[in-house]
C-alpha cells in the first residue's frame, strides 16, 4: 500500500507541474484554440476550482492502484509498458467517457479530441513513471 501511495504522490506532483505548465504555454502561444472555453458551460464561478486543480493527484492515485494490480500483465521495457498502460486506460476509460460527453454536451469535436489526447498523454506519462517507481 505504501508503494501505491508514494508512487501516486510523486506521479501526481509530476503530472500537476507538467499539466499546468503545458496549459500555460498553450494559452500563451495558441490562444485561439482556447476561445471555445469562454462558455457558461465551463464557468463554475470559482466554487470548484480546487477540485479542478487536484485532478492530477486524483488520476495519479487511481492509475497507481490500477498499475499495481495489473503491472504483471505488461511486458518489456518500462517505456513500452507505460505506452501500453496509457493505451489500455484510453480504450477502457477515456473513449467511452469522451463518447458520452460529446453526444450529450454542446462541445466541439476538437475539444473532445484534445481531452482524449490529454488523458492518453497523462496515462502514458503516469505509466512510464510508475514503471520506474513501482516495477
Amino acid at each position: 500500500m505504501k508503494k501505491i501511495i508514494l508512487s501516486g504522490i510523486i506521479t501526481g506532483a509530476f503530472l500537476f507541474i507538467l499539466s499546468y505548465g503545458c496549459l500555460y504555454l498553450g494559452i500563451r502561444f495558441f490562444p485561439t484554440l482556447f476561445i471555445d472555453y469562454n462558455n457558461p458551460l465551463f464557468n463554475s464561478e470559482g466554487n470548484r476550482d480546487g477540485l479542478f486543480y487536484l485532478h492530477a493527484f486524483v488520476i495519479s492515485f487511481a492509475l497507481s492502484w490500477f498499475w499495481d494490480r495489473f503491472k504483471g500483465l505488461l511486458k518489456g521495457h518500462f517505456i513500452l509498458r507505460g505506452f501500453e498502460f496509457g493505451f489500455i486506460y484510453a480504450m477502457v476509460s477515456l473513449l467511452p467517457v469522451m463518447w458520452i460527453t460529446f453526444s450529450s454536451l454542446d462541445i466541439t469535436i476538437f475539444m473532445v479530441l484534445s481531452w482524449f489526447l490529454y488523458g492518453f498523454a497523462q496515462a502514458v506519462i503516469a505509466g512510464i513513471l510508475l514503471g520506474k517507481l513501482n516495477p
